[in-house]
């Protein structure tokens, strides 16, 4: 099982990487895809294969009341609030600084367990938050000295799914639920889809017209993003520690990046190195701090 864990966290590893760079080619201007509906649409047929994979394999596909609240919150969590503020935020900012900004994810859920643990942070942990918004700030300046309201509002969206992303995390590492991995993930695409095709109602989204280059991302995004690397990090949170689970946020960003730069052209600056130098040295202290914890816990219980 630990195994088989790792071969999960290595699809996760690169896949969430790239779709980043399938997001933005779905949503951008003059996709024809409003970002609510091309995600709500997406996950919505995500939730439809899973529960027939889960069928097939005979998972248990009725879930307790405790269950149902654990797969409604984190799909809610995971899908219609951070995912859906990175699809959003797309719209307006490059697939690579997108990344990085969610890359701060760790940070953020470490927060939200000491406060659940009511322990105090270390200063290190203190540090490595200051630390990784200094590289958030970093990576915004093209986007905050543009003039355009949009680019300010969708850093601070992909700083509030970066938030979301991590107290799903968090909500499913600390109340695992004992169904089958198909039925866990088919569940969370469902209602995470219900959120998305709500918000689409409401913000009165227009019918999709998308080129043939949204629909190929689109289909992509289904089958590699949902489907595939979803399923992968639920299984990850599942059979890994906490710490080990969300070490993607070292290599999705690498990955959007160079594939952004590579495939859409998107602009490598000095701002970009330096910002990915801060958030990524933002990250490893805190896994940093959580490996000391984890040892101190140790050598007292020896």
């Amino acid at each position: 099982m630990r195994s088989m864990a790792f071969v999960h966290l290595g699809i996760v590893y690169f896949l969430w990487g790239t779709t980043f760079l399938a997001i933005r080619v779905a949503v951008r201007g003059g996709s024809g895809f409003a970002p609510f509906i091309m995600a709500g649409t997406r996950v919505l047929i995500a939730s439809a294969i899973l529960f027939a994979i889960a069928r097939i394999a005979k998972q248990r596909l009725r879930p307790t009341k405790a269950e149902l609240f654990v797969v409604a919150a984190a799909g809610l969590l995971l899908w219609t609030g951070a995912n859906g503020l990175v699809t959003w935020s797309e719209q307006r900012v490059h697939s690579g600084p997108a990344a990085l900004v969610i890359a701060t994810m760790p940070i953020w859920a470490s927060l939200i367990n000491a406060y659940l643990d009511r322990s105090t942070p270390s200063l290190l942990l203190f540090a490595s938050l200051g630390v990784g918004l200094l590289g958030v700030a970093v990576l915004s300046v093209p986007f905050l000295t543009s003039g355009v309201r949009g680019d300010a509002l969708s850093i601070l969206a992909l700083l509030i799914a970066a938030l979301s992303w991590a107290a799903g995390t968090v909500l499913q590492s600390r109340r695992p639920v004992k169904l089958g991995i198909y039925a866990n993930s088919a569940y969370q695409n469902l209602f995470g889809a219900l959120g998305f095709l709500t918000l689409s109602f409401l913000l009165r989204e227009p019918a999709p017209s998308p080129i043939p280059e949204a629909w190929i991302a689109w289909a992509y995004l289904i089958v590699f993003g949902s489907v595939i690397g979803f399923t992968s990090y639920v299984q990850t949170i599942r059979l890994l520690p906490l710490s080990v689970a969300t070490t993607n946020a070292y290599v999705n960003p690498l990955v959007a990046v160079i594939l952004g730069a590579i495939i859409l052209s998107e602009p490598i600056t000095a701002y970009t190195l330096v910002g990915t130098a801060f958030v990524l040295l933002g990250v490893a202290g805190v896994f940093r701090d959580r490996f000391r914890t984890q040892r101190a816990l140790a050598e007292a219980a020896d």
